[in-house]
């Protein structure tokens, strides 16, 4: 098994089937490299080492692996980034198809006209029994008429590779409880690569059935108005947890938006403002590069280091 935990970011359950696995080795397991910085055993305890036939849980993964993968150790940190490098870009030239773009609101539409017989699609999620239990639904909608492929499935934020690997393919990114970080949008943007972000598997599964169908439903395009960090938390006896804030991003605004806080790249909470401060006085917005007071309505586990990002949605009807 393979997660991303909020708190000691990446880490995976490997078994140990030949060697000594130690503390401070470097490793590499499918397209992650690492160094292993603790070991955990069975019990929960801290262990310096594991020998064979010893279930451990590894810290230490610049990010997470896919369950399955093969762990292995490595003289040193260079050769396990290089070997992980290598793996991840002959991952980005699979399945290098020349077809048009494809986004679901037109997929019916091209199946019609026999320009596609497949949807391939790219998903990450928050942890790997959400990516896995999404993978699979997804691709036992697959028809006679129009096979759903998952090209590559992950935990974690959207990143780069992800968008490149859509866009060589001719696939759409599917996020669940995750979010890509600025420029990653914006280069999905350039790319053409259609991107969508769900928090319920169901309606994943649901707009993909939809789509083959030529049913889709208007769909919600978010507009992001601003994003901001948390550099400190205080507790207020009446308005709970606040969190000292550094605009990095657009404005701040407490009216009429949706709000939702990122740990990693990942949805930890969505809902709204309670409250936002300057100082001492509410205000109705802050803009970039001022620090300001905010308070998420029912949300108290706030961390330094979050990110707190604003936004609205809009109805576009789909186009078939």
């Amino acid at each position: 098994e393979a997660k991303l935990d909020r708190g000691r970011g990446p880490d995976a359950t490997v078994l140990v089937q030949e060697g000594t696995l130690k503390v401070g080795d470097a490793f590499v397991a499918g397209t992650q490299a690492g160094r292993v910085r603790a070991l955990i055993n069975d019990m929960g305890v801290k262990v310096k080492e594991a020998g064979v036939a010893m279930p451990v849980e590894v810290i230490g993964f610049t990010g997470v692996p896919a369950a399955g993968d093969t762990f292995v150790v490595t003289i040193d940190e260079r050769v396990a980034k290089e070997v992980a490098q290598d793996r991840m870009h002959r991952q980005r030239l699979v399945a290098l198809a020349h077809t048009p773009r494809v986004t679901l609101t037109d997929f019916f539409t091209k199946i019609q006209e026999g320009m596609v017989k497949e949807l391939r699609l790219v998903i990450k999620a928050d942890v790997q029994g959400s990516a896995g239990a999404l993978a699979e639904s997804i691709e036992k909608l697959s028809t006679s008429a129009v096979k759903v492929r998952v090209i590559h499935k992950g935990v974690g934020r959207i990143s780069e590779s992800d968008v490149l690997l859509a866009s060589a393919s001719s696939a759409i990114v599917i996020g669940f409880n995750v979010r890509p970080d600025p420029s990653v949008a914006a280069l999905a943007e350039h790319e053409n690569v259609d991107m969508r972000l769900y928090s319920i598997i169901y309606d994943a599964i649901s707009d993909v059935r939809a789509a083959m169908e030529g049913l889709l439903d208007p769909t919600f395009v978010e507009k992001v108005l601003g994003r901001a960090e948390v550099r400190q938390t205080f507790q207020l006896p009446k308005a709970g947890v606040i969190s000292g804030c550094y605009v990095q991003s657009g404005q701040i605004s407490k009216s009429g938006t949706k709000a939702r806080v990122l740990r990693d790249s990942v949805v930890v909470y969505a809902g709204k403002i309670s409250s936002l401060r300057r100082f001492k006085d509410d205000v109705k917005e802050v803009s970039t590069g001022f620090e300001c007071g905010i308070g998420i309505e029912n949300f108290n586990d706030m961390k330094l280091g979050d990110v707190i990002e604003v936004y609205t949605e809009e109805a576009v009807a789909a186009k078939l």
